[in-house]
């Protein structure tokens, strides 16, 4: 009777190991062969000098995912056609790609390095041959093994398990050794066929690739290498973006090349996610910038732009829409909410100083936000100071057209390490690849993976070390602008401005500016319009709402913040002039009357 091993009452790789430990050579088929596996069986086969027929030969079978199988089974087209060499060779070239991936998977050990360099060396001098079996799909699992016994020269190993940790000693499986003469000779014949069969090619020497650019390597990696690859894939995006749209005509030579690039970027995010957010400080061209990107998505996909800014751009921005013919309405964000409700769709909103955009709560973002949603409209941002207070002012822009609840393919890493996942999602009930799971996190590093994604952001001091041309007379850096002619980033160098205020001088207008007088008369402006809180009535004829309660606390909480920041706006209208100072006062006392207007009224 034949012996079973299930890998729970008898494991099978004890057996192979003491069968293996008398043999001269062996032919295994599989069909998976974990490369991290081998290390159980190594020392075994190092012994044999690898000449000849002195090795193990290992036979892996095209196997396919059950599903794959399910759906070719119940294709109502099924091709009976035999593989050709192209074919061959793609499948060849896909499953050594398999190979390699499984090195991806894990945290590599000491055991596992020293066992892949072991079956490099092996497969290097002979004592392993691979090949792939590409003729059919192949599922069998077969341990033919031969030693110098006259009486029983081969011992079989037949059943389920593959070449891996799991097949030989750990999930349940069953199998049999084969000990008969004539089934063993039989088995041998029927691996022989497969082995010499056409469509069977030698893995070998891929497989010894895969394992000298692994990390199983002997030759260690320079650290700047690792380095470079890093930054390879971190760029990804940004180099699909590069080589995926095109700069419109209409802005011939008006681009500088730091900001062709940045719209280019720009548009891969705005395609791929449904919005970007371009933040690059001051003075850098975001309007040409932004204006470009929705000209590519006009001409690319015929799209019509709404641009919404403050009112006092508007009339630029029209400029811009009309020099390089973008198909677009200019309204001033004032206006959205009465206006956007009604208005028709544009499949681009593109919204200038989105910085103003922070509160959720308030209606203005409301109503941008589910017009946006509505339409399902991508979304151009643009602010040089995107982040003010806190990281919710980025969480807050980009809901405008990203759900809380999406899936963003990324997760706040450092704060789910440092709750665990299974902590985190019992404490905060939402998905940890959400927009609401990075809310969650107060670390910079997990804005910064979030942002990568959707932030286009670049300062001076970027734009000079890698796109600026130095003057070889003066080493002053430069730009050229569309005339040919030298935009020279100016060379700031803080001076000290040193001055004397003199207390006992009455015609010193620093001193005066500064004394206690003028000091105490601002400090005692009363402000009751930035101080709501301080005249709610201790005891109102009707409890207030739940909403109403709320707005009665922000009241409180931003009344004393809101009355200092005025009271230093008014200081530094002091500073700047006496008839700046008048002025702001004068405006003060006009909106005053207008507050007790809308009172009595």
């Amino acid at each position: 009777m034949p012996r079973i091993f299930d890998n729970i009452e008898k494991d099978l790789l004890p057996a192979l190991q003491e069968t293996l430990d008398v043999a001269d050579r062996s032919d295994f088929c599989v069909g998976y062969f974990n490369l991290r596996g081998w290390k159980q069986l190594d020392s075994y086969i190092d012994k044999w000098s690898g000449q000849g027929n002195a090795c193990c030969r290992l036979l892996v079978g095209m196997q396919r995912l059950p599903e794959e199988e399910l759906r070719d089974y119940l294709s109502l087209v099924h091709s009976d056609q035999g593989i050709d060499n192209q074919t061959a060779l793609r499948l060849k070239k896909k499953l050594a790609e398999q190979f390699r991936t499984q090195l991806t998977f894990g945290v590599p050990t000491n055991e596992d390095e020293a066992g892949l360099r072991r079956l490099a060396a092996q497969l290097k001098g002979g004592k392993v041959v691979v090949k792939l079996f590409l003729r059919h799909s192949l599922h069998a699992k077969l341990y033919l093994i031969f030693r110098s016994d006259k009486i029983n020269p081969i011992v079989g190993y037949l059943g389920s398990s593959n070449l891996t940790l799991s097949g030989l000693s750990h999930q349940g499986e069953l199998n049999v050794d084969v000990l008969d003469g004539d089934a063993t000779e039989k088995l041998a014949r029927w691996f022989e066929d497969r082995w010499n069969d056409k469509w069977c090619l030698d893995i070998s020497a891929e497989l010894i690739d895969i394992i000298e650019q692994s990390w199983a390597r002997d030759e260690i990696i320079p650290p700047y290498h690792i380095y470079i690859k890093i930054a390879y894939h971190l760029a990804q995006e940004a180099r699909h973006g590069l080589s995926e749209f095109r700069i419109p005509a209409e802005f011939g030579n008006k681009l500088f090349e730091f900001q062709t690039a940045a719209v280019k970027i720009a548009a891969h995010h705005l395609n791929k996610r449904n919005g970007v957010l371009i933040g690059d400080v001051v003075g850098l061209g975001k309007t040409l910038m932004a204006t470009a990107l929705a000209k590519i998505f006009q001409d690319d996909h015929n799209t019509e732009t709404l641009i919404l800014c403050p009112k006092n751009l508007v009339k630029m921005w029209q400029d811009y829409v009309d020099q390089f013919r973008l198909i677009a309405k200019v309204l001033s964000v004032t206006r959205a909410i009465s206006e956007l409700p009604n208005l028709r769709r544009y499949r681009i909103v593109l919204m200038d100083e989105s910085h103003n955009l922070r509160n959720r709560a308030g209606k203005r973002y409301r109503a941008i936000q589910e017009y946006i949603h509505g339409n399902d409209s991508k979304c151009i941002l643009l602010s040089a100071t995107p982040y003010n207070k806190s990281y919710l002012d980025l969480s807050n822009q980009l809901r405008l057209f990203v759900p809380e609840d999406n899936d963003l393919g990324i997760r706040p890493e450092r704060k789910i390490k440092e709750l665990t996942e299974v902590e985190f999602i019992r404490k905060h009930q939402c998905s940890p690849r959400s927009l609401a799971a990075f809310e969650k996190s107060e670390y910079a590093d997990d804005w910064r993976e979030l942002m990568r994604l959707y932030m286009v952001r670049r300062t001076r001091s970027f734009i000079q070390d890698n796109y600026a041309e130095a003057d070889p007379a003066s080493g002053r850096k430069f730009l050229k602008l569309e005339d040919g002619s030298h935009s020279y980033f100016p060379n700031r160098l803080p001076k000290t401005v040193p001055f004397e205020i003199d207390t006992k001088d009455p015609a010193d207008q620093y001193a005066r500016l500064y004394s206690d007088e003028v000091v105490s008369a601002i400090n005692g402006l009363n402000l009751p319009r930035y101080g709501l809180g301080n005249y709610i009535a201790p005891t109102p004829h009707e409890a207030p709402t739940q909403t109403e309660a709320k707005q009665i606390q922000d009241l409180s909480r931003a009344g004393k913040r809101l009355m200092g920041f005025c009271r230093v706006n008014l200081f530094k209208r002091l500073e700047s002039s006496g008839l700046a100072f008048q002025q702001s006062i004068e405006r003060h006392i006009l909106r005053n009357f207008v507050f007790l207007y809308a009172i009595e009224s």
